[in-house]
């Protein structure tokens, strides 16, 4: 039997292994919205998690065809095509239960590359500290004194109302309020070869 100092000393190691879980799962819930978040949040946030979430690849530059974009659900993953080839693919993340993104045939409405959304982000004080996070703007109080900072959604392709694809943090699971995020590596070749009115197919 160890003596009780080492028993202590075990204790408070494990104690800290679970503080430091803990604060992985806070990451998660704290980037639990449709936003962009800056590339080293893109890591894996707890042990468990695959280290090569923000998997896909882009081999299109140079060649020619129509446009289309299919996104698998189920899969969480969505590909490029140029005619019939397959040129691109990205993980993805859609909507969390409550905010589904909604499966059906679209097309690319709008696109807008340094988007900021008038819904989701934060409010902010004066000195631009975060009084509440992760807000919708449309179920959220405001707090007296506080401005809303909305989220930066960049290559944004709207395909659907307030729906699109933007660049934004891929979890291995559904987080967004609707949208479908892409690791920026992948969401950037996307959106330069995506016309207006390119096909985007959400099927289950």
């Amino acid at each position: 039997m160890l003596p009780s100092s080492h028993n202590t000393i075990r204790r408070s190691v494990n104690v800290r292994r679970f503080v430091q879980l803990l604060n992985g799962a806070a990451i998660i819930i704290l980037w639990s919205s449709c936003e962009e978040v800056p590339p080293y949040a893109q890591q894996p946030l707890a042990a468990g998690y695959p280290s090569n979430i923000p998997s896909g690849y882009w081999n299109g530059d140079g060649l020619s065809g129509a446009p289309k974009i299919v996104v698998h659900l189920g899969e969480q993953r969505a590909y490029f095509y140029k005619g019939k080839h397959l040129v691109g693919e990205s993980t993805i993340s859609t909507g969390k239960p409550g905010f589904s993104t909604p499966p059906g045939s679209y097309s690319v409405l709008q696109k807008d590359r340094n988007h900021v959304s008038s819904e989701f982000g934060d409010y902010v004080d004066d000195y631009g500290y975060v009084v509440r996070s992760n807000i919708d703007v449309r179920k959220d109080t405001q707090p007296r004194g506080s401005h809303f900072d909305g989220a930066r959604m960049p290559y944004f392709m709207r395909f659907r109302g307030g729906y699109g694809m933007h660049a934004g943090y891929v979890p291995p699971f559904r987080a967004s309020h609707g949208c479908i995020r892409l690791p920026e590596p992948w969401a950037r070749p996307f959106f330069e070869n995506a016309e207006e009115g390119t096909p985007v197919i959400v099927k289950e």
